[in-house]
């Protein structure tokens, strides 16, 4: 574990690297990819009503410029307020191509939806969202109804009052017996905290809960927003902790099953220490590229709800 924190850790804040232009909106949650030489970044925005997904993008990992919205408010379905978007089928190899898989010849994104307007309110569940082409600037056709909810008949103790954020990989050795893995963050009604769970799938469409417990949890407070990334035969899953002790932080654990997660003792990968996130620091996608971590995150302080990077080098010198 000490070996893996050293090769993942980032001890140099580079900054704030994104915001909305309009500072009463609040983004959140990056996930970042290539195509064609290119960086991506989907997000999620709040704008007092809901959440809705949009497409940045960047030469250079630091300037990112907004390219326009993906999942949008809809009207009369069960997503009509709720479309916050996380790309699907991501490179999970540690230093690899972070490009997106195509499974059936479409692009794939899991996200939170639900028709109540507010910060994450209502019933909340997981839905799927498809397109044929990946940074283009259009509106991805979802499914009718989420694929996983809070009311399910086969829900467990720990999801059976709200589902959040999601994450979608392609197991190739399927270690579950079954290529997709989902890991999501969910409360139970006799458990008021967040914990992360599994559940797996052979087409993207049907997804069955995998295990009777969470596979990351503190029994208090969220542990949340799961990133998988490969190290040589090792997985590591980024993951945010809040309120188990002050503040927002980020945090890691490792596996060789994608099952079973021997969460990290040590110190913090990120934790506040600037203005910008001095209330939180929080929800990671952690990328390696020529021979640079950087880590992305949520940060909330003076600047609003924005996403800021720390790195293994100091970029600034």
């Amino acid at each position: 574990m000490e070996t893996v924190f050293d090769e993942i850790k980032t001890p140099y804040k580079y900054g704030v690297v994104f915001k909305h232009p309009d500072s009463t909106k609040l983004v959140d949650s990056p996930t970042i990819f290539r195509e064609n030489n290119q960086w991506y970044m989907t997000y999620i925005v709040f704008d007092g009503k809901g959440y809705e997904t949009w497409l940045a993008e960047s030469n250079n990992l630091l300037d990112w410029k907004i390219k326009g919205k993906l999942l949008s408010f809809t009207q009369n379905t069960w997503d009509a307020n709720q479309k916050a978007g996380y790309m699907a089928l991501v490179d999970t190899e540690w230093g690899g191509s972070y490009a997106v898989e195509k499974f059936q010849n479409k692009y794939w994104m899991s996200y939170l939806g639900g028709n109540t307007q507010g910060y994450e309110a209502g019933v909340l569940g997981v839905g799927l969202a498809n397109n044929s082409k990946l940074t283009e600037v259009n509106e991805w056709k979802t499914l009718s109804q989420p694929v996983l909810k809070a009311n399910d008949t086969n829900v467990r103790w720990f999801e059976n009052k709200t589902i959040y954020k999601s994450l979608v990989i392609h197991d190739k050795k399927q270690l579950t017996g079954h290529p997709f893995v989902m890991y999501y963050n969910a409360k139970g009604d006799t458990a008021n905290y967040e914990s992360i769970g599994m559940a797996v799938s052979d087409d993207m469409v049907s997804w069955q809960r995998f295990g009777k417990n969470p596979v990351i949890t503190r029994h208090k407070g969220i542990c949340g927003d799961a990133q998988i990334a490969k190290i040589s035969d090792m997985y590591v899953m980024f993951y945010f902790g809040a309120f188990w002790k002050k503040g927002a932080f980020e945090r890691f654990a490792c596996s060789y099953d994608l099952q079973n997660w021997t969460d990290w003792q040590g110190e913090d990968l990120i934790s506040s220490s600037e203005n910008y996130d001095e209330t939180y620091a929080h929800k990671p996608w952690v990328i390696k590229w020529n021979g640079v971590v950087y880590h992305f995150y949520n940060a909330v302080g003076k600047q609003g709800r924005v996403i800021a990077l720390a790195t293994s080098k100091d970029l600034k010198k």
